[in-house]
């Protein structure tokens, strides 16, 4: 790991979030294994909530898919490792409110929680499954997860 990498598991250690989406992740029977860059990998996540295919706390990432499909994604998992960064940036529990706040006003302009969120932006659109900003959203692939229909892969 580089240094950053672990500052950042660090930050989001003392910061609570890490521990908050151990819990998370352990309330909802998801296991948890050692991930890359410093990352921990929850996978079979099986609650409604949240929509997503994939979702970080601290520097937890929760994955509906089972560890061979969620460590397969790379791009993906890039994507939520910059919301790790964002967690730490943020001083930890900050971000939730001022994620649901960035989506909400992403929701109002465009119809879409990421496209106008400066989150979603940051972490990179494509790599989370969103739209652009003019893109269109194709009804038939909303809901699917992986490469081939990514619409909507995360929160």
């Amino acid at each position: 790991m580089t240094p950053g990498q672990r500052l950042r598991q660090l930050a989001n250690l003392l910061n609570a979030t890490t521990p908050l989406g151990l819990l998370l992740a352990g309330c909802a029977r998801a296991p948890v294994r050692r991930g890359p860059r410093g990352l921990l990998i929850a996978t079979g996540y099986r609650w409604r909530l949240p929509f997503a295919g994939a979702f970080t706390v601290g520097n937890v990432v929760i994955f509906r898919a089972g560890p061979a499909q969620a460590l397969a994604d790379p791009v993906l998992l890039g994507h939520e490792e910059r919301h790790c960064t964002q967690y730490a940036w943020c001083l930890g529990l900050p971000f939730l409110p001022l994620y649901f706040l960035a989506a909400g006003w992403s929701l109002a302009r465009t119809g879409n929680p990421g496209t106008r969120n400066v989150f979603e932006r940051h972490a990179g659109l494509q790599a989370g499954g969103y739209p652009e900003p003019g893109d269109r959203i194709q009804a038939a692939t909303i809901g699917r997860t992986g490469p081939a229909a990514r619409e909507r892969n995360e929160a």
